[in-house]
């Protein structure tokens, strides 16, 4: 959850729950992949980084997260870090799962890369089993953050649902299209390759840039098209939208998520020649 006193982002996170991220840094980040390994570490703790020795010794949760605050505080380089910890980020580990343009009426506008990465197959730096690292997340100590967790797409969605957290409609729409796949309490090798067929398809590479079609209704729900519905390229009858509500403050307490193709095999790739600018 990200503290109401930070820094404000795109006038939507002010004390809401939130996936790690940040803006890209050209002095600590090689890529947009780097930036979220990053941008993770100095938000939750965890780290998705690999030893480039198997001499390297396992650095102690009081280590990193003196490094994380260094690092966020911009006192520390993450790649003079990495290197001098013989680490290597795992940015292969990152799986492209979107993009997002804030919407034309935000004050303040982004162009976001989203990604999922699975941790079992990205060595992390905790616990200790054999050369793999594991740590809870834990937040930053109200930099940024004032708690941190692990939580399934599916628990996250009822929590939603039941008032008890709030998302913005990017986040639902990514949470509701992995709860899909999803399924059970652990996942699955074959669940695991789904996602990872959805990044490497049109799926991965789609930008969205929501545009409200018409005006809210009487209890204030409004819809939000995308690339690809009917009134955005799609074919006729196609819909890519989702139905949102917001009470008091702009927090979002429903979204109802419209989608009626499958996104593995029947994305229009024509919806989205036109590439969406800020």
């Amino acid at each position: 959850m990200r503290n109401p006193e930070a820094r404000h982002f795109g006038g939507v996170h002010l004390g809401r729950q939130v996936f790690p991220g940040g803006n890209f840094d050209q002095k600590q980040d090689s890529s947009l992949a780097m930036t979220a390994i990053r941008e993770t570490f100095e938000e939750s703790g965890l780290l998705l980084a690999s030893a480039t020795s198997s001499t390297s010794n396992f650095l102690t949760d009081a280590f990193l997260d003196e490094a994380r605050h260094k690092i966020h505080s911009q006192r520390m380089n993450f790649q003079t870090f990495l290197s001098d910890q013989h680490l290597v980020a795992d940015t292969s580990s990152l799986l492209p799962f979107t993009q997002w343009i804030t919407p034309a009426n935000v004050l303040r506008r982004f162009h976001t890369q989203f990604f999922v990465a699975f941790l079992p197959a990205a060595p992390s730096s905790g616990f200790s089993s054999g050369t793999k690292q594991d740590r809870i997340p834990k937040p930053d100590g109200g930099q940024e953050v004032v708690s941190a967790r692990f939580l399934h797409p599916i628990d996250a969605l009822s929590e939603f649902r039941k008032g008890k957290i709030t998302f913005m409609p990017p986040q639902a729409y990514l949470l509701q299209t992995l709860a899909e796949i999803l399924q059970g309490r652990v996942n699955t090798p074959s669940q695991r390759e789904r996602v990872e067929t959805l990044s490497r398809g049109l799926f991965g590479s789609m930008v969205l840039n929501p545009l409200r079609l018409g005006s809210p209704d009487a209890e204030g729900r409004s819809i939000l098209t995308y690339e690809g519905d009917e009134t955005r390229g799609g074919s006729e009858g196609r819909r890519h939208r989702v139905v949102v509500k917001a009470g008091k403050g702009g927090i979002t307490s429903e979204v109802t998520l419209e989608r009626n193709f499958d996104v593995f095999t029947e994305i229009e790739p024509q919806a989205f020649k036109l590439r969406s600018k800020l």
